[in-house]
C-alpha cells in the first residue's frame, strides 16, 4: 500500500444540507461513495494507493460525520445532488465516481442527472439481481441490527457480504442504522429506470466472485443491458463487502480504469 499525503477535510453547505468530505492527492478527480449505512472510512485502505495518481474525494453520506440534511421524504436524486455539489465545489470535474454497493446507486443517479460532471462510473459490488432476494435482504438488514447478539450478526454478515475465506467480524463496527434505513427508503422511492443506466457514461463493473448478489448466470447483465460502454473486472476471494477483503485488487482495478478514461496528453 502506497504512502500518501494527509487528507484535507472540507465542508460545503446548501441551505439546511451540510456535506463533509476529504480530499487527497492530485490529478483526475475520483469520488468514492460507500455502501448502505456505512461511512467513507471504508475506503481508507485504498485511498493511499489511488492518491498518487488522482485527486481522491470521499464524501460522508448525510447522517455520518459532519454531513447533515433531511433524511426523510428524499430520493436517490437528493443524494446525487449532494455529490454534484461536492464535485462543483472542487472545480466541476469531470469525475470518475466509484460507488460501493448502495453507493453505486448514487453514482449512477449522479451520472444520469449531471452528465456534465461525470466522466465515468465504477460499480464496486453492484447488485446484478433486482429486487434483492428476500433472504439476502433480511441478512443485509440484520447485519447492522445492534440489538442482535454478535453471533447472530456474524451469521448474517457472512451470508450477505463475505466470501467463505473472509472474516466477517471486520464489519461488526462502522454501521449507522438510521442512515441505512433512510437510504433504503430513498432507494425504494426512486424508480429504477431513473438511475439504472448511469446516463451514457462508461462503466467499470467490478465483480466480487463470491458476491451473493452477482450469481454466475447474471455476471454479464450490465454488459448485456448497456453494451460496449461496460467493462468487467472480477475480484476473487471477495463477497459483497469487497473493500475489507481485497483492497489492493480494487485499487488496482480503479487505477487501470483511471488511466483509460483520463488518458495523459
Amino acid at each position: 500500500m502506497a504512502a500518501g499525503a494527509t487528507a484535507e477535510r472540507k465542508v460545503i453547505e446548501r441551505g439546511d444540507i451540510r456535506i463533509e468530505y476529504s480530499v487527497q492527492g492530485r490529478g483526475p478527480m475520483v469520488v468514492l461513495l460507500p455502501s448502505l449505512g456505512r461511512g467513507a472510512q471504508d475506503f481508507d485502505a485504498i485511498v493511499p494507493d489511488l492518491a498518487p495518481a488522482s485527486r481522491v474525494i470521499t464524501p460522508q453520506p448525510r447522517g455520518i460525520g459532519g454531513s447533515r440534511g433531511p433524511m426523510g421524504g428524499i430520493t436517490l436524486h437528493d443524494y446525487a445532488r449532494d455529490i454534484a455539489a461536492v464535485i462543483e465545489a472542487e472545480g466541476g470535474g469531470p469525475a470518475l465516481i466509484a460507488g460501493h454497493a448502495f453507493g453505486n446507486f448514487v453514482a449512477r443517479t449522479t451520472a444520469t442527472d449531471r452528465p456534465d460532471l461525470v466522466r465515468a462510473v465504477a460499480l464496486l459490488g453492484a447488485t446484478h439481481v433486482w429486487p434483492v432476494p428476500p433472504a439476502v435482504r433480511e441478512s443485509i438488514m440484520k447485519s447492522s441490527d445492534l440489538s442482535l447478539a454478535e453471533d447472530e450478526r456474524i451469521k448474517h454478515l457472512k451470508h450477505a457480504f463475505f466470501a467463505p475465506s473472509s472474516d466477517p467480524k471486520v464489519w461488526l463496527a462502522g454501521w449507522h442504522p438510521e442512515v441505512k434505513k433512510a437510504q433504503r427508503i430513498a432507494t425504494d422511492a426512486t424508480p429504477q429506470a431513473e438511475w439504472w443506466q448511469a446516463g451514457n457514461a462508461p462503466i467499470l463493473d467490478v465483480q466480487p466472485e463470491n458476491d451473493v448478489m452477482i450469481p454466475p448466470e447474471s455476471r454479464s447483465r450490465y454488459l448485456d443491458d448497456l453494451g460496449e460502454r461496460v467493462s468487467i473486472v472480477r475480484i476473487p476471494n471477495a463477497g459483497h463487502a469487497l473493500l475489507p477483503e481485497q483492497p489492493d485488487a480494487v485499487a488496482q482495478a480503479l487505477l487501470r480504469f483511471v488511466e483509460r478514461i483520463f488518458p495523459r496528453t
